[in-house]
């Protein structure tokens, strides 16, 4: 009566998506082992990797431009991270807690500032490589120098692309970070000691800089009045 019957045809497409491939679990697993094991940093899990913060440091986030400004007053072994156009400098654990008294005691307290801090149950996505050395100009001379360290294992792409985060100065495995961070407890000493104060000045002075600059940007009786 209803005649023979029609043949099932597969769907050319599955109703549930396939689950995604992981990019590269090895060397994921790898780079994370690398900041547990070889530096005693805690993570998270998930992916992207991600670093816990404010157990062994805290973070200062500020443009890349201000930041660069500012890595003199850094010690040489003292970490810094590139993502995209921002900057992540390490400072001592509950920095981010002295920050807003700090900026109030310098007089930046009534400016926006492009400047926040990542402190307790915070997190701060993993910097993979460093980016390449710079090779020293005529001269002798270079602008920013780079560590020496051994960079965690993983590829290197480019610089900030893709959202990525990238190390300028890498941890060195083996070392306490603590001695390299700048902390309030340096002010007042002499010669290299690593300053939360004149960092978080400098840094802030450079943010200043650039918000002016970009008001700048039209003709000049528009300018604001300096600091």
């Amino acid at each position: 009566m209803f005649g023979a019957p029609h043949p099932v045809i597969a769907s050319a497409a599955p109703l549930v998506p396939l689950p995604r491939r992981p990019l590269d679990p090895a060397a994921s697993g790898q780079v994370r082992r690398w900041y547990e094991n070889e530096l005693g940093w805690p993570t998270v899990p998930g992916d992207p990797l991600r670093l816990v913060v404010g157990v062994r440091y805290d973070v200062l986030d500020v443009p890349a431009e201000a930041g660069h400004a500012a890595l003199r007053r850094l010690a040489p072994g003292s970490p810094v991270a590139l993502h995209g156009d921002r900057m992540r400098l390490l400072v001592a654990a509950g920095s981010a807690e002295e920050l807003p008294g700090l900026l109030e005691w310098l007089d930046w307290g009534s400016l926006p500032l492009d400047l926040a801090a990542i402190g307790a149950g915070g997190l701060m996505r993993a910097p993979s490589r460093p980016v390449p050395r710079e090779k020293p100009v005529p001269g002798g001379k270079r602008d920013t120098p780079l560590g020496d360290a051994s960079p965690p294992p993983g590829p290197l792409g480019r610089a900030g692309s893709q959202g990525a985060a990238v190390w300028l100065r890498p941890p060195e495995p083996g070392c306490e970070v603590e001695a390299s961070l700048p902390t309030l407890s340096a002010l007042g000493r002499c010669g290299d000691a690593p300053d939360l104060v004149r960092l978080v000045n400098t840094v802030a002075t450079q943010c200043h800089r650039v918000r002016l600059r970009r008001a700048c940007a039209q003709p000049p009786a528009s300018c604001a009045q300096g600091r």
